[in-house]
């Protein structure tokens, strides 16, 4: 099992939590392919929206890859870009979790508490966790259900 931190500003969270899917670094194929069923899955989200938004730097949305392959969705249009055709899995989230700020838990991250720029760290987009870091942001989500 991998876990797995993506970095979306919430806005976009809501739409993939709602439509039951994740898409990471503008919809490219390989962020979605390394992941594999049963893998967790959070949301880091620095802003509330894009691409303007108010800063939130907040964990966000929580859930585990589900069974399926990446697949890719029909084309669309993005602001400036033209027409994009984002690669996408399918993901079970947790319902009912709590948004949680980053800033007290970042001296307790294994990913954060000896990096004293972690923002550059999340311009990255999708980020491996070690399974410490993941039980410790389930656990202040409210999803003590997703630690093996």
């Amino acid at each position: 099992m991998t876990y797995w931190l993506a970095v979306v500003h919430r806005d976009h969270v809501r739409r993939g939590v709602d439509q039951g899917i994740v898409q990471v670094n503008h919809g490219s194929k390989a962020g979605v392919a390394k992941m594999s069923p049963g893998d967790g899955l959070v949301y880091y989200s620095p802003k509330d929206a894009y691409p303007e938004g108010a800063p939130l730097r907040a964990f966000t949305a929580i859930g585990l890859i589900a069974d399926g392959d990446p697949w890719q969705a029909a084309p669309m249009m993005m602001r400036g870009d033209g027409e994009v055709r984002p690669w996408r899995r399918r993901v079970e989230y947790l319902e009912g979790v709590a948004e949680v700020p980053i800033q007290p838990l970042l001296p307790v991250l294994e990913l954060t508490r000896d990096t004293p720029n972690w923002g550059w760290l999340m311009r990255r987009g999708l980020l491996e966790l070690s399974a410490a870091d993941f039980a410790v942001i389930a656990t202040e989500m409210g999803a003590d259900t997703l630690i093996p």
